[in-house]
């Protein structure tokens, strides 16, 4: 079933600007020149924001866009949730819009990943390369127990209110994260993170997640492009407050397990593991190991 959130996105984000897609209005920020372009993708309750710092260091050495999927961040209300396909035609009008040439490397964090196979799935020829960040694949639920399947991680989700009641100490947790990041920035992307919005669009997105890999089942993998995976297997918190301790492990391993399959069905795969953090801080926390990932896909990328 699709919710409609009633609330609304600030209309003026500190960086970036709209672009007007079918009739919505998507936030957008684009920073950096060459190619092949760096697209992100966020995860359910993510924005593009959250990606600013990694967006830094990759316009260092080409473009990279963040933005904002209808019904999420600073864009317009979309009924959530909704297909891969939707999701993926509606990222190629936003990139031909913002004129940003393909084919383009995509950076999938998490439930981004559902995406990005989609947006693979129905444009092969503009895919270069694709960088995965734990990111959300749809044979997950072959390689992981039952009790981490994507059904029983839906079951288990927090509740609207008990996400109400989570919102100071993830207040705290985002400040953190973020202290490096413009004071402009954080501030809006904290402001965000303990919004209403950020509670609807979130849960509504993750509701989707069977219904996306079936989805994607149906049609072809990922195409044979240059395909670094990052594995964390450090404890996110968020994970260890729903699962128990041999559930984890036993996650992890699937994962692992998973990420080396994915890796190993192109030509030019890589796994790399990293222990250190976790799901959710991956991306704060090793941003060095994420940029780096990006750069060695852009390279290859542009010799194949």
């Amino acid at each position: 079933m699709k919710n409609e959130s009633t609330s609304t996105a600030p209309l003026h984000p500190p960086v970036g600007g709209f672009r007007e897609i079918d009739g919505r209005r998507l936030h957008v920020h684009r920073q950096g020149d060459g190619g092949p372009a760096v697209v992100f993708l966020p995860g359910a309750s993510a924005i593009g924001l959250d990606y600013f710092g990694l967006q830094q260091g990759v316009s260092r050495f080409t473009t990279a866009v963040v933005y904002d999927r209808g019904g999420t961040g600073y864009s317009d209300e979309a009924p959530l949730p909704r297909t891969a396909a939707e999701v993926a035609a509606e990222l190629r009008g936003l990139l031909r819009a913002e004129g940003v040439p393909g084919p383009y490397v995509l950076v999938a964090h998490s439930l981004g990943g559902a995406y990005a196979h989609g947006f693979a799935q129905l444009y092969p020829h503009d895919v270069a390369g694709l960088v995965w960040l734990d990111a959300f694949h749809r044979d997950w639920d072959d390689f992981v127990p039952a009790e981490a399947s994507l059904a029983a991680s839906v079951r288990m989700s927090p509740t609207e209110e008990q996400l109400r009641q989570a919102l100071p100490a993830i207040r705290r947790m985002c400040e953190e994260l973020l202290v490096d990041y413009p004071a402009d920035v954080r501030d809006a992307v904290v402001a965000y993170h303990v919004s209403e919005r950020w509670i609807h669009a979130g849960i509504a997105e993750r509701a989707s997640m069977a219904d996306l890999a079936d989805e994607l089942r149906a049609g072809p993998g990922l195409p044979d492009v240059p395909v670094i995976a990052l594995t964390p297997l450090g404890i996110d918190p968020g994970q260890q407050a729903l699962m128990s301790e041999e559930t984890l492990r036993a996650m992890h391993d699937g994962k692992t397990r998973l990420d080396a399959a994915m890796v190993g069905a192109v030509t030019d795969g890589e796994q790399r593991v990293l222990s250190d953090t976790g799901h959710s801080q991956l991306v704060f926390e090793r941003a060095d190991a994420v940029v780096q990932a990006i750069r060695d896909v852009v390279d290859r990328a542009g010799r194949a």
